[in-house]
């Protein structure tokens, strides 16, 4: 499964929700364990470093005999030559078989080490999702949405990397919309490729989870792996999870209370909001957000 959207959509939190059924497993942002998991060493949402998690380096040893530097480095030589949104309607490269690969042997090691049935790669990017198609692995696809401007409230403020304590990089209105409208619309092109897309408004998981996450996983066809008993009303019970990247949330324990966060109504200013509002409005109504003046 391929949980798709632009960074500060409740993809992270998704993950971890899907993570807590049984036989789902969720790794994270795999499109950054080569150079944060290998090669930075930033550790994994179970709090170990990566080289010291018990988990991957049990993928690492069954997918590739270890982690080399070399592989990541490769990896990551690939990603930029292949894995581009420019791309995406271009998809096909010499490299593709080898990138996709790749992914593929991580995610099967993934499954043989956790024992379980469905793995979970929250990369968000629509031009891995792509590349993942065209290269004959056919992933089930998520494709994550909010509110446009709540995403630009999120990606203006700071926030520090809990890896580093180094904040994370912050976007202008001008700039996240036209992400926002970029990675969205690429996703909805996806069927077109063959793929399996089903789409989750981040503020319908936030109203109501328990009926969310029970229509995702019927249609996902996990209805067969549901419980959800970690799920109290508002309040999830989530154990510790090895996602090798991700936001914040990856490395959340316990009780984590789920609430719909709009900030953005009082914290976005008005010229941003009109600014977002203006350069998303034909997905925003797709998607079935109200314009300006919500």
């Amino acid at each position: 499964m391929f949980i798709g959207g632009l960074g500060r959509s409740g993809t992270t939190l998704l993950e971890r929700l899907l993570g807590e059924l049984p036989g789902v497993v969720p790794l994270g942002e795999v499109v950054h364990l080569w150079a944060r998991g290998v090669l930075a060493n930033e550790p994994c949402g179970c709090g170990e470093p990566f080289d010291r998690c018990p988990f991957w380096r049990e993928v690492g040893e069954r997918a590739f005999g270890g982690w080399p530097r070399g592989l990541a480095e490769r990896m990551l030589t690939l990603r930029h030559k292949v894995d581009r949104t420019r791309r995406i309607l271009a998809v096909g490269h010499p490299d593709l078989a080898e990138y996709v690969a790749a992914y593929d042997r991580v995610y099967s090691a993934a499954l043989d080490v956790a024992g379980g049935t469905v793995v979970v790669d929250s990369s968000k990017h629509a031009s891995l999702a792509f590349c993942l198609s065209a290269g004959g692995l056919a992933p089930r696809v998520v494709h994550v949405v909010r509110d446009p401007r709540a995403v630009a409230h999120s990606w203006r403020r700071t926030v520090a990397r809990p890896e580093d304590g180094r904040p994370m990089t912050r976007w202008g209105a001008m700039r996240t919309s036209l992400h926002w409208s970029a990675q969205n619309l690429a996703l909805d092109l996806l069927p077109r490729w063959g793929a399996q897309v089903t789409r989750v408004r981040y503020e319908d998981l936030l109203a109501d989870p328990r009926t969310t996450l029970t229509a995702l996983a019927t249609e996902l066809g996990l209805d067969g792996f549901l419980d959800l008993g970690f799920l109290d009303g508002a309040t999830a019970s989530l154990g510790p999870a090895h996602t090798a990247s991700g936001n914040p949330m990856r490395f959340a324990v316990g009780q984590v209370r789920l609430f719909h966060d709009d900030a953005w109504r009082g914290g976005l200013p008005a010229v941003q909001r009109a600014v977002v509002s203006g350069l998303t409005a034909p997905l925003m109504t797709r998607y079935g957000y109200r314009g300006a003046a919500a």
